[in-house]
């Protein structure tokens, strides 16, 4: 049995979800996000969406806690939405942003200019003696998530000195330099 489908996600307050033809529609204060299902059953009822599967065929038991995981990560991020954060460590690295338009230098001969989806709010925090930060904000966890590794795609973490952008908290594994 799937511990994660079976759990019912609770719609909090000022939420509505509506399930029709396959669809999911689930509208919040911060948005509007739909997703298509098959392969199981979605009920709405007493504050409660339920995700039952027909059977125990291994491609139902899949979906079962993949459609429950994408039904509650719509109902959060629309009531209270996804932040990610991501730091720029190394010398000369910074990050300003102009409204959807994202500006950072990372060691290239020229800075890069980015923009940014509009459903993303994107804002730069930078404090004297602190690594520049990139906060990126929505209500749609997937897109957050897709915009902050494409970030991080143009100058990856390095093993030796941990310059790079990498996401705030993020452990990075460290390699010893050469033995003299």
């Amino acid at each position: 049995m799937s511990r994660i489908g079976n759990n019912p996600v609770a719609i909090p307050e000022g939420v509505t979800v509506d399930v029709k033809d396959g669809i999911i529609t689930v509208k919040g204060k911060l948005g509007e996000l739909t997703q298509d299902f098959d392969g199981v059953s979605v009920k709405v009822e007493e504050g409660k969406v339920y995700v039952e599967r027909p059977s125990d065929a291994k491609d139902h038991r899949s979906k079962h806690g993949l459609y429950r995981a994408l039904v509650n990560n719509m109902v959060k991020g629309v009531s209270t939405g996804w932040t990610k954060e991501l730091e720029l460590v190394g010398v000369g690295y910074r990050a300003t942003n102009q409204g959807q338009k994202l500006d950072f230098a990372v060691g290239f001969s020229h800075n890069i200019v980015m923009d940014i989806a509009p459903e993303v709010k994107v804002e730069t925090i930078t404090e004297k003696g602190k690594n520049p930060i990139i906060k990126l904000t929505s209500y749609d966890k997937q897109l957050v998530g897709q915009v902050a590794a494409k970030i991080r795609g143009y100058r990856r973490p390095e093993p030796y000195k941990g310059k790079g952008i990498k996401f705030v908290g993020e452990l990075l594994r460290r390699k010893a330099g050469k033995s003299a």
